[in-house]
């Protein structure tokens, strides 16, 4: 008497024609994992970009933990045996070719493979740039020997996704960037920061400091808006006044210094001049200003007006 086929058998028998049904692959072979088929494959056919490769830091077998010391060109786009039986094509085989339609996390996880350890991509995962999509081979390529394999020269590299600050570094008083003397990461770290803007300092005024340290203080007679945030009164890329202001005095100074007696609260008219034989009925705008007197406007050590 035969032996009636077990339940357990025949679910394991239908699962199986389920799946090479569903999946063709497996029929194929296709669904073995990739293996890697060495930096001599790839240049069979990207031999340009074995060259380019070849002259960077990346190649350089000599320096431990590099591709070039690893598994070379997969090392960055993964095995890519299943890739050449397939005859090659843009991503075919499950390879990273870095490409536009490829998800940022994706192309970036390839990178801080090898990157994630490097100090200057401790805050990469909380700043603004990997929020928004932006991956690593947006800005960077391996296959370029310039620094740090950038794509394009600062600032132009930065401005192609912020054009806004074109305009701004353009204006007539600017910090020289164009002029190549202060860079865009000389403020701002591209790998993450905790704070606005990706500022290398906790605070926008801490960064100002940094170089112009006339302004550090402490003072005995402090400015608030000093202290709370030099772009209360400035536009750090570029501005069409005077030392970068956000208006020009008087009427930047008179943003906050509106009400009580004296000057600061009139109107600077002619009906509203200064007092006095010299300067009666005169325009306050013509060839005068707050600064002239009030010149120590980031602090002082004797006058709580901030007077020369």
């Amino acid at each position: 008497m035969k032996k009636p086929i077990s339940g357990a058998f025949l679910c394991f028998f239908v699962v199986v024609l389920l799946a090479l049904f569903y999946y063709p692959p497996l029929l194929h072979g296709e669904g073995k994992p990739a293996d890697y088929a060495g930096a001599d494959a790839c240049k069979d056919c990207h031999e340009a970009q074995s060259a380019s490769y070849g002259k960077t830091i990346h190649a350089k077998k000599a320096i431990a933990q590099s591709p070039g010391a690893s598994q070379g060109c997969e090392s960055c786009h993964g095995p890519g045996s299943v890739h050449i039986e397939k005859g090659g094509g843009k991503g075919a085989g499950g390879l990273v070719s870095f490409g536009k339609g490829e998800p940022p996390a994706k192309k970036s996880a390839a990178c801080l493979r090898c990157h994630e350890d490097s100090k200057a991509l401790n805050s990469w995962r909380m700043g603004t740039h990997a929020a928004r999509g932006v991956s690593c081979s947006d800005c960077h390529t391996g296959h370029a020997g310039g620094r740090d394999g950038l794509k394009a020269a600062e600032p132009q590299l930065c401005l192609t996704c912020h054009p806004q600050v074109r305009g701004q570094i353009n204006k007539q008083s600017h910090h020289p960037i164009q002029e190549g003397k202060v860079t865009c990461t000389d403020c701002h770290s591209p790998h993450g920061a905790s704070g606005k803007m990706m500022l290398r300092a906790d605070s926008g005024s801490d960064l100002c400091v940094t170089c112009h340290q006339e302004k550090r203080g402490p003072f005995p007679f402090e400015h608030p808006p000093v202290v709370e945030n030099c772009m209360i009164c400035h536009q750090p890329h570029g501005s069409n006044h005077e030392n970068l202001l956000t208006r020009k005095s008087p009427q930047l100074c008179q943003g906050c210094h509106t009400t009580g007696l004296g000057h600061t609260s009139r109107a600077y008219t002619v009906q509203h001049g200064f007092s006095g034989n010299a300067t009666a009925n005169k325009n306050k705008f013509f060839a005068q200003g707050c600064l002239n007197c009030h010149g120590n406007v980031h602090g002082s050590t004797r006058s709580p007006q901030f007077l020369r």
